[in-house]
Formats: structure tokens, C-alpha cells, sequence
């Protein structure tokens, strides 16, 4: 049936699902809401490489989701109509926030494990945001129909860390479509419809929003009570802002009007906003001639890794600008603040929850705005005490204080979670010493593969850790982190010199007893990396005024090679070389009269 034939007041709340699906990366989740959504009639059959729900270039590139997505359907189950609102999230650790705002949404969530893989450390995260925010999960067991899948393990490993019964797991398999009817009902018979009272004032969660460039932002509600039609006027809780319902409807699976949306149920609306700091995400939604108790909204996330990014040619820095103004519409959790450098220019100290956050957004960036950019050396934020007391913020290495005003540098830590086979466990715990890890816990998770909890530097972590892990581990090790405070190191500020001037760009804060390998690893890069130079060029790394590291870029000069007496000597040199010897013939001559004819014979032979 046309959505848009539909009276959507003749859904109650009991007859809606609000639900998530959870997963760890690769696992299958954005294929499993294909199925769905094409099982409900929702979106038309697709080929099986196909991701509705990844829409951005980077996410098809990368198979990855890195943005949650909404799609409304309905399933029509024992005589009733249901309307099932899905919101499709991250997998990667760094996008966890996007995970904790879109379960605050939902009443339900599908956990879905792979078969051949099992639980892995972003099934344990998940699972417990899930858990914490008290949602009814239901474990999927997906991937099935693989050679390599080994589902009565997988079950044992659900029943071992997170108690479920063997007979509530669903098996499935969302490329193949086994199992999909199964979890619609089961969506349907497990899942608590949302708590909501339509004859109550209008009230709504603000949990997500965009930016779309002819219509404004885009905000995504949950609604809590009431409902809201096309005209009605509302007012955002913390903005203090009042504005009118320009476009209503459900994202089915793309933005639908609808004219109205009721008690419980989870769409969008378009109301002229310009600018995404109006939507702030947590915000409550409210009929301003009916104010009513805000929701407490959500904690914001915390960035954790900072990288500055200029623009290759100074001129386009306006351009990077309006750029980077457009992505953080679309993503709230980065932080931006504007710097200049005396090496690179204008351009911004822009904070992120993680690496693969930081790839993301420059990809982004690059492919979405064409821009050229230059991206500095990760870093993270440090607490820096001084010698009189006074306590600092510091993520940027350039503004750190001179080491002799310095009493106390702490930096920040975190409490990972590694899930690892047990063959490789030697090389990762190997690595986490490497990294200053502490060992925290080591458990089994079953026969063949171990958790481990370490204590890691989150400066550590920030530059190669994920890809070393990867790596040592054959692929198969998984990684999911949070936070875990502050702790004081012995630490120091290494900087780069280029002729005895300080690229501030390139100033980084590194352990004293690593100074000495990072400096030297830096300098041969930077070494290969320069163009020669009509002048030499000296790459030094200092700590403080001590030389630990030093290259040298010879400069550019007309050497011409040739082969004399068996060895490879300049044009300068064989002159050089000829002289000298003439010299020494002048000196056997002494003061014996000769021709001068015959003393140019003597010395054009020789």
C-alpha cells in the first residue's frame, strides 16, 4: 500500500517497534537491514553488494558504516499492521557516540554476531550500551550458510558472557535471507512497543540531524507525545528557538512527507534551520503554547584524538572553511577551533573520538568538496601542571609551556578490551608492553581465543596501534576501548628544525625513552619526503635546545661523474688532481731553460 494512502493515526503506539541493529565491524548489519527493508516491501530487490543504508562514498569504499541511518517499514503480522522504525549504526569503536544517541531512541535491539568470527571486543561495547540503557536484545547468529561458520560455538559464547538461552538465538543468514521472517516476528513478540500517550502536549527527542543543502537541516525525532502535523509551530529546548513545520514524514526509506507524525513514532522534519548548532542533538522538541519537562539530553562526546588540517594552497582557505563548516553539520562530535602556522598557514585544530574518525572526515572532505588538504600528526589532549600549581589543557605540542616552567605532565589513559586467538597472543601482549600497556585481566573467552584487558597510553593508541594489532594478529584480533582518566608520565616535546627554524606543525609530544628511535625515523622520512634544494637543507629533532636526530638534503648542483684510474671522481676533483701534478713537474724542471713549446708538450702529454 502507498505510504502516503496511510493514516498513520490509525497506528497506536503498541503497534509500533523502535529498534537498532548492533553489531562489531563486518558483521553484517547493513546487509541485515537490506533484507528487512526489502522483505516489508519497503525498497525494491537490490543486488546483494548493494547497501541502501551506506550512502556515503567513503562507507561504499570502505564497506563500513560510519553515519547511523533511519528506514521506517511495516510488517503486517496476525491480522495488525506494524510500524517498525530501524536505525542502522556503527560498528567501529570510534563511532560509539553514534551508537549511545540512536539507542536512546529505540526500545529494542537485534545483537548481531558473525558465525564464523564470534563475539568480538565491539559486540562486548555495544552489548553493554544496549544492556545499560535497559533494551530488550535479541542475539542473531548470522552468516550461517558460510563454510567456515561454527554456530553452536557462537551460542556458547552468548550464553557464556551475556547469559542468553540457546533457544532465543535466531539463526540467519542476511545475504542468503534465511531467518528474516523470524526476525520480524520476533521484533514484533520480544521488543516493548514505546511508552507514549497521544492525548498528552506534543513532546519529542531531537536524536539526530544533517545538513541538506537546498532544504536546510534535517532533523530526525522520536516522538515521546502528541502529534505534530505540517504547520504547527515548535520550539527547541535549548536553542530557545521557535520555528514552523515546513516538511513532516518518515524516512521510508528516504525522506516521505507525511503531513503528520504521532505518539511513538520516529520520522523527520524540516523546519529552515541554517545551521546545525540550532539542532543541538539531545535537544527537546515542544509545542511552545505547551512547555513541558526537557529530556536531560546527552552527555556530548569527548574528543580524543586532535590533528590540524590546512589547505594545500593558503588561497583556498576560505574554501576549506565553508567545507569544513558543511561536514560538522553532518557530524557532531567533531570539535573545530581556527589556527594559523607560521609553516602551513590558516587552517583548524579539529578534534575527533579516534583515528578512524579522523580518516574519515579528511576522506570526506577530499571527496565530498574537492579539497586539497595537508592533515599534521595525531595527538591527544594532556594535562599540564605548573610550577606554580596552575593546571592546564593542552592538545596542540606547539603551545606546550617550557619544560622548566613544567612540574607535571599527565597524559590520558585507556581501558581496552582485545579479544585475540590464542596463537597470537604472545605477539599481541608483546605489543601492548611495547606500548607501555599494564595488564589489567586475561581471560578465555572459549577453548581457542582470549580476552585481554590492558591499561594503554592513549597516545600510544593514536598512531599505529589498530594497524599493528591487525597485523600480528593476522587480521583476526579485536579492539574496543574507553575511557580510563589521566595518569603522569615521563614525557617530553620534540621538535623539528629545517635550517635551524621550528615547523610548528610538526612539534610532537613523545615518551623520553622512545625521544631518541621517533627522532630518527622522523628525520629520514622528512629526508625523503623534501625536494632538494639550490641550498642545503639540515632536518634536525631537538628536545628543548639538544640535537637528538639530524639529516642532511645536499642541494642541487651541476656534478658531472667521470671514470678516472678506476674510480668515479667530479670534474673539480680531476682538475684538482692535474694541477697538483703539474706543480710537482714544474718543481722537477727546477731552473733548467727550456722552450716554452717544449713545457707545453711536457704537460699536454702528461
Amino acid at each position: 500500500m502507498d505510504i502516503k494512502k496511510r493514516d498513520l493515526s490509525q497506528i497506536p503506539p503498541e503497534n509500533i517497534r523502535n529498534f537498532s541493529i548492533i553489531a562489531h565491524i563486518d558483521h553484517g548489519k547493513s546487509t541485515l537491514a537490506d533484507r528487512l527493508l526489502e522483505y516489508t516491501g519497503t525498497l525494491q530487490s537490490r543486488t546483494k553488494s548493494e547497501q541502501f543504508l551506506d550512502k556515503l562514498q567513503v562507507e561504499k569504499e570502505r564497506g563500513i558504516t560510519v553515519k547511523a541511518n533511519t528506514a521506517s517499514m511495516f510488517y503486517e503480522k496476525d491480522g495488525k499492521t506494524y510500524l517498525l522504525n530501524l536505525i542502522d549504526t556503527p560498528g567501529h569503536v570510534d563511532f560509539s557516540y553514534e551508537v549511545s544517541r540512536s539507542l536512546y531512541a529505540c526500545q529494542g535491539a537485534l545483537l548481531l554476531v558473525d558465525a564464523a568470527q564470534g563475539v568480538q571486543a565491539q559486540t562486548m561495547a555495544n552489548f553493554y550500551l544496549a544492556f545499560e540503557q535497559d533494551l530488550t536484545i535479541v542475539p542473531i547468529i548470522n552468516k550461517i550458510d558460510m563454510v567456515t561458520a561454527n554456530p553452536d560455538r557462537v551460542k556458547q559464547q552468548l550464553e557464556n558472557l551475556f547469559d542468553f538461552k540457546p533457544k532465543e538465538v535466531i539463526l540467519a543468514s542476511a545475504k542468503a535471507g534465511i531467518g528474516i521472517k523470524e526476525i520480524l516476528d520476533a521484533i514484533v513478540d520480544r521488543m516493548p512497543a514505546p511508552v507514549a500517550n497521544p492525548h498528552e502536549p506534543f513532546k519529542a527527542l531531537l536524536f539526530d540531524s544533517w545538513y541538506d543543502e537546498y532544504r536546510g537541516v534535517v532533523c530526525l525525532i522520536a516522538i515521546k507525545d502528541g502529534m505534530l502535523k505540517k504547520g504547527d509551530a515548535v520550539a527547541l529546548a535549548q536553542a530557545k528557538r521557535k520555528y514552523e513545520i515546513l516538511e513532516i514524514g518518515l524516512m521510508y526509506p528516504d525522506e516521505t512527507p507525511t503531513g503528520t507524525l504521532h505518539a511513538g513514532q520516529v520520522g523527520y522534519i524540516i523546519t529552515g534551520m541554517k545551521t546545525v548548532k540550532e539542532a543541538q542533538i539531545g535537544d527537546t522538541v515542544f509545542n511552545p503554547n505547551s512547555p513541558v519537562k526537557a529530556f536531560p539530553g546527552f552527555k556530548r562526546a569527548k574528543p580524543m584524538v586532535f590533528a590540524g588540517i590546512y589547505p594545500v594552497d593558503t588561497t583556498e582557505f576560505p574554501l576549506l572553511a565553508d567545507a569544513v563548516e558543511k561536514l560538522i553539520l553532518n557530524d557532531a562530535s567533531v570539535t573545530i577551533e581556527k589556527k594559523t602556522s607560521a609553516a602551513l598557514g590558516l587552517g583548524f585544530r579539529c578534534g575527533f573520538l579516534g583515528l578512524l574518525h579522523m580518516d574519515v572526515f579528511k576522506e570526506r572532505l577530499e571527496q565530498e568538496y574537492d579539497m586539497s588538504i595537508i592533515v599534521t600528526a595525531p595527538s591527544v589532549r594532556f594535562k599540564v601542571i605548573l610550577n606554580n600549581g596552575k593546571e592546564l589543557e593542552i592538545e596542540n605540542p606547539s603551545d606546550f609551556p617550557e619544560r622548566q616552567n613544567i612540574s607535571e605532565i599527565q597524559e590520558p589513559i585507556i581501558n581496552a578490551t582485545i579479544i585475540v586467538p590464542k596463537k597470537y597472543l604472545g605477539s599481541i601482549i608483546a605489543l601492548c608492553e611495547e606500548k607501555r600497556g599494564v595488564q589489567v585481566e586475561m581471560n578465555y573467552l572459549d577453548e581457542d581465543r582470549v580476552v585481554l584487558k590492558y591499561k594503554l597510553p592513549l597516545n600510544e593508541v593514536a598512531t599505529d596501534f589498530y594497524d599493528q594489532l591487525k597485523s600480528l594478529s593476522s587480521g583476526f584480533a579485536s579492539f574496543d576501548y574507553e575511557e580510563g582518566g589521566y595518569a603522569p608520565a615521563d614525557l617530553v616535546k620534540m621538535d623539528i628544525l629545517l635550517n635551524g627554524t621550528q615547523v610548528d606543525a610538526l612539534s610532537i609530544i613523545v615518551h623520553s625513552d622512545f625521544a631518541y628511535r621517533i627522532g630518527r625515523s622522523l628525520t629520514e622520512r622528512l629526508r625523503k619526503l623534501i625536494q632538494r634544494q639550490l641550498i642545503e637543507v639540515v632536518i634536525q629533532a631537538a628536545i628543548g635546545s639538544k640535537i637528538i636526530a639530524r639529516e642532511r638534503l645536499a642541494p642541487l648542483r651541476k656534478d658531472v661523474i667521470a671514470k678516472c684510474y678506476g674510480g668515479d671522481i667530479t670534474r673539480k676533483r680531476k682538475l684538482l688532481e692535474k694541477q697538483k701534478k703539474g706543480k710537482k713537474k714544474m718543481k722537477q724542471i727546477g731552473s733548467v731553460e727550456m722552450p716554452k713549446e717544449a713545457f707545453y708538450t711536457i704537460m699536454k702529454n702528461d
